[in-house]
């Protein structure tokens, strides 16, 4: 029964070197494993945070072009409409200014198309008259026998005439 003992006990020296190996591991692999992660990863999380920084700065820059863009796309839009009024202030003006043209070219021709009437109408009347008074000088020659002068051929073209317009009333 001694034996089985011997392989159930503990040897105290065996314990003290393994805790003492263990903590050496321990220190070594703090040493050499420990602090050398730590680095990277504290290097691996610095360039993480930059990309972020980088990202939210892209973001910002992103969000300022964005609002450039509606402020200038809101100002193209009312310069727009500010040329849309522009031009239809100008072709109204411009359109008021041909129908003023084409009126005053109108009444121009109407009255120059009346003056022309009454220049023909003074002229139909100075034929009239001519052919009247002689038509009345043949007649008052052949009724007379006799030639008449200018003064009389006057007075009696006149007469006749008065004689007509009174017949008219």
């Amino acid at each position: 029964m001694i034996q089985t003992l011997e392989v159930i006990s503990l040897n105290l020296w065996q314990v003290i070197i393994s805790l003492i190996d263990l903590l050496i591991i321990f220190l070594l692999l703090k040493k050499f494993l420990y602090k050398p992660v730590k680095k990277l990863l504290a290097k691996r999380e610095a360039q993480v945070n930059s990309i972020y920084s980088k990202a939210e700065a892209a973001r910002a820059a992103a969000e300022a072009d964005k609002a450039t863009y509606h402020e200038k796309l809101s100002y193209a839009q009312e310069e727009a409409k500010d040329i849309i009024k522009s031009a239809q202030a100008s072709a109204t003006r411009i359109s008021n200014t041909l129908i003023s043209d084409a009126n005053e070219e109108v009444a121009a021709m109407r009255q120059k198309a009346e003056a022309d009437i009454a220049l023909e109408k003074q002229k139909a009347t100075n034929e009239v008259k001519t052919l009247i008074s002689d038509l009345s000088l043949n007649i008052a020659e052949k009724m007379l026998g006799r030639e008449i002068n200018s003064d009389d051929q006057s007075a009696l073209i006149d007469q006749f005439i008065k004689d007509i317009g009174d017949g008219n009333d």
